[in-house]
């Protein structure tokens, strides 16, 4: 419901906007899909909750699903992923390479692509694969 009225609402087509604001966007829609990804598996405290969603939203985690994903991209995908990854940004958080958190940027944008452009079966598609990625690095103790 709420990504048709935002669809109808967008100023310009989501591959026309600045992959900043896509960024923010895909920040969002990335940890709703992790809190939901964790709440289906038990988890119920919300301090665990927390602790545990800090494995997925780091942006070391996302930068390594990033590269780990490109060969899955179509060509438009990866002209988004590029182009989140290319942006200029302020600062950086400490203890996160800048090549990370421009790849963990690249793959927010892609997310909320996905999500403004209204394509939820990609978007399950992909955010299934990322989860799954993110929980097989967390297990083998990468």
């Amino acid at each position: 419901m709420l990504l048709g009225m935002i669809q109808d609402t967008l100023p310009k087509p989501p591959k026309e906007l600045n992959a900043l604001l896509l960024a923010y966007v895909g920040d969002a829609v990335y940890e709703l899909y992790v809190r939901y990804h964790l709440l289906s598996q038990g988890m119920v405290r919300p301090n665990d909750l927390q602790k545990r969603a800090v494995r997925y939203v780091s942006a070391t985690a996302q930068a390594e699903v990033s590269r780990q994903i490109q060969m899955l991209l179509t060509e438009e995908e990866q002209d988004i992923l590029r182009r989140g990854r290319n942006m200029r940004v302020g600062s950086v958080p400490k203890r996160v390479s800048m090549a990370d958190y421009r790849a963990s940027t690249g793959l927010e944008a892609l997310i909320g692509y996905w999500y403004l452009s209204g394509d939820k079966e990609r978007l399950n598609e992909m955010m299934k694969g990322i989860l799954e990625r993110v929980e097989e690095a967390r297990e083998s103790g990468k």
